[in-house]
């Protein structure tokens, strides 16, 4: 096990360009904020507040109704625009009302969106049901999502030369093998699907919550020792690192040489709709800034932990001055 430390000894300097000292020379450097495509949905989600959430066939009446710009992709490019990361993002949506909240929403939060295709499709929508703890179930109907095309994809690769891609599988596989042609890719296995060898062989990194790991793994990963045997798995696939992200417990992380757990903040949920989106938003941003893996990760779940302190999914996601803050609280 690596030694971790907590979420306030972690500094974030590289995603602020300041200086680092190295050495006993005192000579300095400075790093270059982070470059990322996120290639992914864009979906506008309808959320409903329940006491519980449905059993099959049961029907409740629920308390507040909300919509709130959405899509995986399109939450994880928010995600790294509110931690000051240079995002562009890879996306298709239709030409509807929809299509132009998420565009402002995405604009708002600073996301280059040059390669955000249109479609004669809807834009894809998301029905949210978020109960008293702040667990979820969710629906999507992909909408214009499922016309991107890898024709796209490889022009933004080719025009924005970013640092890191990342990506999800709410848009076509043939989308995302086309995203796993980049220098370093991370893969957000979600939701579940069967993934094609060639595509896992190219990932630098792939982030599977305890159901995903599960479904692609054959092994459900609740501890240490379940999450290596998990983690195995997909190392011998090709995979360069697997994180698996654990909810309250922190995420776990492995190499092949190496793994550890990483804790999580430890917070009161009210809605934990875009926990995931925040954490592979974040992490993407600080690894392309130049964080080792162990910070990386402590950091995710810093921002992931925070990101349920909110309602809804592109609002939840806190800026990296809410960050700083919170890890001045710690």
């Amino acid at each position: 096990m690596a030694n971790i430390r907590g979420h306030r000894d972690v500094e974030i300097w590289r995603v602020f360009g300041k200086r680092q000292h190295s050495g006993s020379s005192g000579s300095c450097r400075v790093l270059r904020m982070a470059k990322i495509l996120v290639v992914g949905s864009a979906n506008y989600d309808l959320v409903f507040q329940c006491k519980t959430l449905p059993r099959p066939g049961e029907t409740l009446l629920g308390g507040e109704f909300a919509t709130f710009p959405g899509g995986k992709g399109a939450n994880q490019a928010v995600a790294c625009g509110r931690l000051e990361a240079e995002v562009y993002f890879c996306g298709c949506t239709g030409r509807d009302s929809f299509a132009v909240e998420l565009r402002t929403s995405l604009s708002s939060a600073g996301v280059d969106l040059a390669w955000l295709a249109e479609s004669d499709a809807r834009t894809g929508t998301a029905a949210v049901i978020v109960d008293e703890a702040g667990a979820n179930q969710i629906v999507v109907a992909p909408g214009a999502n499922a016309r991107l095309t890898p024709a796209v994809v490889e022009a933004a690769i080719a025009a924005v030369e970013p640092e890191l891609v990342l990506a999800q599988l709410e848009i076509p596989l043939d989308a995302v093998a086309a995203a796993s042609q980049a220098s370093r890719f991370i893969l957000n296995p979600a939701p579940a699907a069967k993934i094609p060898d060639a595509i896992l062989s190219r990932c630098f990194a792939i982030t599977p919550n305890q159901s995903e790991a599960e479904a692609l793994t054959g092994v459900h990963p609740d501890d240490e020792e379940s999450c290596a045997k998990a983690a195995a798995v997909l190392l011998a696939q090709g995979v360069e690192n697997v994180v698996i992200t654990l909810g309250a417990q922190g995420c776990f992380w492995s190499d092949g040489r190496s793994q550890t757990l990483v804790p999580a903040l430890a917070v009161i949920p009210v809605d934990t709709t875009a926990a995931g989106d925040a954490f592979n938003g974040a992490l993407a941003t600080f690894l392309a800034s130049g964080h080792p893996w162990i910070e990386s990760l402590t950091l995710a779940n810093l921002v992931a932990g925070m990101s349920t302190m909110t309602h809804g999914a592109q609002p939840s996601m806190p800026t990296i001055k809410q960050v700083r803050e919170r890890q001045g609280m710690a």
